[in-house]
């Protein structure tokens, strides 16, 4: 859709992105420990990715572990990796079934080997599907993602093979991590924080944003359906004017 165009009368979206917040506070509040969170976590994405299905999303994109989260203590970033593993493991032979494309976004150099492959394994072995695309973005950061691709559009100058003149917003969003993936309508982001994380900052120029309360262990079926029709609810004007009945004044 391009800038100025505007929907009349909006439908599901196709590309969903959600910030997965919530498992480290569901599990204090139940007085168990943060990693019972992340188990509890990872039920949730696999019935949201069933959901994302049956709901006619034709993008997923599940924000799973940042660049900031290496912070975290060595015992729980270790834990957040093995679960990455067990869940392309288990999981991978009944998303390919589900025809399921598997990708995985972020930076690949700070990731053990065996994991690294296994991550080029998931997104090799469901190239060829044509359903629900899963965007897992791990040790991603939206800086360090732009970063990356300004620094491979300054090495094509530097050897002349583009003129700096030449590049674009189709340049840059060409070398994001995102490059063949549509942009996201919808954002969500559950547990009742209100800030995006260094999440899709360049791709989320115009989604809609909705911060939902619930912590994620709990995001079911109800709360994205609550998401979408909220999400239904919206003007999607891409900075141009609203209806002549809305008398609103905004940039966006």
């Amino acid at each position: 859709m391009s800038s100025g165009q505007r929907d009349a009368g909006v439908s599901n979206p196709a590309h969903v992105a959600i910030i997965m917040d919530g498992n480290g506070r569901w599990a204090q509040m139940r007085g168990l420990p943060r990693q019972e969170g992340h188990r509890r976590g990872l039920e949730a994405l696999r019935r949201t990715v069933r959901n994302a299905s049956d709901l006619g999303i034709q993008v997923l994109t599940l924000y799973s572990f940042s660049t900031e989260n290496w912070r975290r203590p060595y015992a729980e970033v270790s834990f957040l990796m093995g679960l990455l593993k067990h869940f392309v493991e288990k999981d991978l032979a009944e998303l390919s079934a589900a025809n399921v494309r598997v990708r995985i976004i972020g930076s690949r150099d700070d990731l053990a080997a065996d994991l690294r492959r296994l991550v080029e394994h998931a997104e090799a072995s469901t190239r060829n599907n044509t359903g629900l695309v899963l965007v897992i973005a791990f040790n991603y950061g939206s800086r360090d993602e732009i970063m990356r691709a300004t620094r491979r559009l300054a090495a094509e100058v530097a050897a002349g093979r583009i003129d700096p003149a030449a590049i674009d917003e189709a340049a840059i969003a060409g070398q994001l991590d995102t490059h063949d993936l549509p942009d996201p309508e919808l954002v969500i982001r559950t547990s009742g924080e209100t800030r995006i994380s260094n999440f899709l900052l360049w791709q989320a120029a115009y989604a809609e944003f909705i911060f939902a309360p619930v912590m994620w262990p709990d995001f079911d079926r109800a709360a994205f359906e609550e998401a979408l029709a909220q999400y239904r609810q919206r003007e999607r004007r891409f900075g141009g004017l609203a209806a002549p009945s809305d008398r609103s004044v905004g940039v966006a």
